[in-house]
This record gives structure tokens, C-alpha cells and sequence, in this order.
């Protein structure tokens, strides 16, 4: 079976991250696309982040009615904080018959590089990019890689972020969430202070 990883926070999970994960998952050679929640990104304040578990619930509710996208709490259970190489070393192990993908966005391809072990997860794994608003200039080496495969996606520049600072102020985010998100977050009055 084939996976796409699509890694993040989700921190709510917006619409931008459906739209992404399913077009990826119904317009490629993927079987399956698993929302892999991270418990701790390396690169981001931990305090800002609700807990896991209501990440993950948000991510369950806004996948459950798609069949190709499946939430995933893999790295809840792998040191903090975690790198994509050892989530990608586990998964292997754990499912050996599975051939695992990434999925991400062109900024984050243009920072590939910084990643921890960045030339073993390009040797071993395809990387599917989805177009973003990007200016900066791509490694040419890591863009030449026939492990790198442009996906024509949908370009969404909707943030977790936007969507927090909104709620804070008191807008009305309702159409930048799945309905079971949004009710999910007003229920549990997240993001208002």
C-alpha cells in the first residue's frame, strides 16, 4: 500500500488541510494519506499548541466521512521532540509492506535541507509538493531529485495561525473550518484567550 504523510500540528485543522490531503490522495498514485499529528514541532513553541488529544479528535472529525484520509497518532508514541527521519524509521518497521510518501508544501521543500537527515528521507521516500505562494529559489540539487514529484493542487493560504488570532478577536471562522471542527472548537471555547 502506498501512504502519503502528510505531517502537522493541526492546530485547528482548517479546510486547507482537507482540500490538500484529499486532492493529493484522489489525483495521485497514493491508496491512502494519514494526517500525522505532531505532538511537538522542533521548530515551534510547544505552549502555543492545544493538547494532543484534542488535535488528533479534530483531525478524526474532519477525515471521517473521507475514506482515502486517515488520522495518525504515530508520534505520540516516539520521543519529543521527534524528527520526520525517525517517524519515517518506525513507520517502516512497524509496516513493512507499506511504502511511505511525504507530503508538503513548496516552502517547506525549500527547507529541506535543515532537516535532520534530510539526504536519507530523499533517497528512501517520494516527496509530493503542493504549490504555495513561493518566491524563494529551491535547492537545485533537492529539485532535481526524481524522488520529487509537483503536485497541481489547489493553492490554499489559509493558516492554523489566522485562524487562532480570528477566534481570539472574536470573528466568525466558521467557513475556514470543517462543520465537526468548528462545532468541536466553539463547544470547547479554544483559541479565545
Amino acid at each position: 500500500m502506498k501512504v502519503g504523510l502528510y505531517f502537522g500540528t493541526f492546530n485547528p485543522m482548517h479546510i486547507g488541510h482537507l482540500i490538500i490531503a484529499n486532492h493529493i490522495a484522489e489525483n495521485s498514485d497514493l491508496d491512502q494519506v494519514w494526517l500525522v499529528v505532531t505532538p511537538h514541532n522542533p521548530h515551534k513553541k510547544k505552549s502555543t499548541l492545544l493538547d494532543d488529544h484534542h488535535r488528533l479528535q479534530m483531525v478524526f472529525l474532519a477525515t471521517e466521512d473521507y475514506p482515502k484520509l486517515k488520522p495518525s497518532d504515530i508520534e505520540f508514541k516516539l520521543p519529543q521532540p521527534n524528527y520526520t527521519v525517525h517517524t519515517l524509521a518506525h513507520l517502516q518497521e512497524k509496516f513493512p509492506t507499506h511504502e511511505f510518501s511525504l507530503l508538503m508544501g513548496e516552502d517547506n521543500l525549500n527547507s529541506l535541507h535543515k532537516w535532520k537527515n534530510y539526504e536519507v528521507i530523499i533517497q528512501n521516500h517520494d516527496i509530493y509538493v503542493y504549490p504555495r505562494l513561493n518566491t524563494e529559489i529551491i535547492d537545485p540539487e533537492i529539485e532535481a531529485s526524481a524522488r520529487i514529484h509537483r503536485v497541481d493542487a489547489p493553492v490554499i493560504e489559509l493558516s492554523s495561525t489566522f485562524i487562532r488570532e480570528s477566534i481570539k478577536k472574536g470573528k466568525n471562522v466558521q467557513p475556514m473550518l470543517p462543520h465537526k471542527v468548528w462545532q468541536y472548537v466553539e463547544h470547547n471555547l479554544f483559541y479565545k484567550k
